[in-house]
């Protein structure tokens, strides 16, 4: 079985021009923005989203027949942890979280005229979306135990519940919101839950608060739904086609958020290296410290294997491949990867790591959401050994379970 990351000359150049475009012309006017003036800021970033389209860097994730760049994963992969070097990057090319899941979502499951109604705007990048799954009264790994509840009454649906966490909420002009529709489906069952398209603003629902994190309040928003009316043409994927679609969501999703998070932990290895070679302490630069250089090695060696098990999933789901539990090990190791890299540099840079003069104090507060976000850790390891027992016990070999890898 062959293996190799590669990049088509085509695709190398593609590469090379996103990381210029970041370089030379994101992360120099972002320097610049102020959100104090909301008016410049929004002006400029919407600038900067028209110089990327201009520039034929926009939608990498989308097909080309939908005004995308049409990269597969492994492309996408590149592309995403060279725009993630800056946060206003990935949303600069119209492909941050959650309208990149969202438009992914749409292109698979929405009707013809669900597609016009609401992925060609986002497309467009002239509306924005979020996705609306997650509850504070039941465990948000566990999407079974939904108590969102919508009742058909004629050719419309009465939703009620209470939602969180719904990133983007505040921003969006409608949500992808999932709600339990079969009642008689016993709970911890697959198929009680349907997908639904809700225009924002509308009566019923009811914008409560900003949730505020230990990075702030930054979008993501408490939601409580009272007699909130929709009509069956507003169904997403099916009745009783909730929980497939958020899976199919979720597992390319997850995937792009460890892309992104790829090129955090290599900026927070950069700084570690580049104070550690600046820095004179006790007779010797830190960089020739052996406590240092382990510290040093560590990240590197995580960040070598982060990258190649992102790789790898990216190129199953090109292939058309099971890739569940290779993006469920991917998520859960660089999630904490990127935790343990941050720390470390914040370590070599003292006191300085820990103020906010360099980015490694924001990155960190960003890091932690990491380990739950589209998953907790414990449930992508309860899924890893599942599978991993399940592929003992069905060939008398856990290899399928570690990549199916020829060694």
């Amino acid at each position: 079985m062959a293996i190799d990351f590669t990049l088509a000359p085509e695709h190398e150049e593609i590469r090379r021009r996103v990381r210029t475009f970041i370089q030379e012309v994101v992360i120099p006017a972002s320097a610049e923005l102020s959100e104090g003036d909301r008016e410049g800021y929004l002006r400029g970033i919407f600038a900067l989203r028209e110089r990327a389209r201009a520039e034929g860097l926009w939608l990498p994730h989308m097909p080309e027949e939908w005004g995308g760049m049409g990269l597969g994963h492994v492309e996408l992969a590149m592309v995403q942890s060279e725009a993630a070097k800056t946060r206003l990057g990935p949303w600069v090319l119209n492909c941050s979280a959650p309208d990149e899941g969202n438009m992914h979502t749409l292109l698979h499951w929405a009707t013809d005229e669900q597609k016009e109604r609401y992925l060609r705007p986002l497309l467009d990048g002239v509306r924005m979306s979020c996705f609306a799954m997650t509850e504070p009264e039941v465990a948000g790994s566990d999407p079974t135990l939904i108590r969102t509840q919508a009742v058909q009454d004629g050719d419309e649906w009465v939703i009620n519940g209470h939602k969180w966490f719904i990133s983007n909420a505040r921003r969006a002009s409608f949500a992808i919101l999932i709600a339990k529709t079969e009642l008689d489906v016993p709970e911890g069952a697959r198929g009680a839950n349907t997908a639904f398209l809700i225009d924002l603003p509308q009566e019923g629902w009811n914008d409560v608060r900003e949730v505020e994190t230990m990075h702030g309040s930054t979008g993501h928003s408490e939601i409580v739904i009272t007699d909130l009316r929709v009509p069956d043409s507003q169904v997403l994927g099916g009745r009783g086609n909730g929980h497939r679609l958020g899976q199919y969501r979720l597992g390319p999703a997850r995937l792009a958020h460890c892309m992104r998070w790829i090129s955090q932990a290599e900026t927070a290895l950069d700084m570690m290296v580049d104070r550690a070679l600046n820095r004179y302490s006790h007779g010797s630069l830190l960089a020739e410290k052996q406590g240092i250089q382990w510290l040093i090695a560590d990240s590197a060696m995580e960040l070598y294997q982060c990258k190649l098990m992102v790789l790898h999933a990216a190129s199953k789901i090109d292939k058309g491949e099971d890739f569940r539990t290779e993006v469920s090990m991917a998520k859960h190791f660089v999630a904490n990867s990127l935790n343990r890299i941050i720390d470390r540099a914040i370590q070599v840079h003292g006191a300085l790591g820990y103020s906010t003069d360099t980015p490694l104090a924001n990155m960190m507060q960003h890091a932690r959401w990491a380990r739950f976000a589209d998953g907790a850790d414990e449930i992508h390891q309860m899924r890893i050994a599942e599978r991993t027992i399940a592929a003992y016990q069905a060939t008398g070999s856990t290899n399928a379970a570690t990549g199916g890898l020829p060694l």
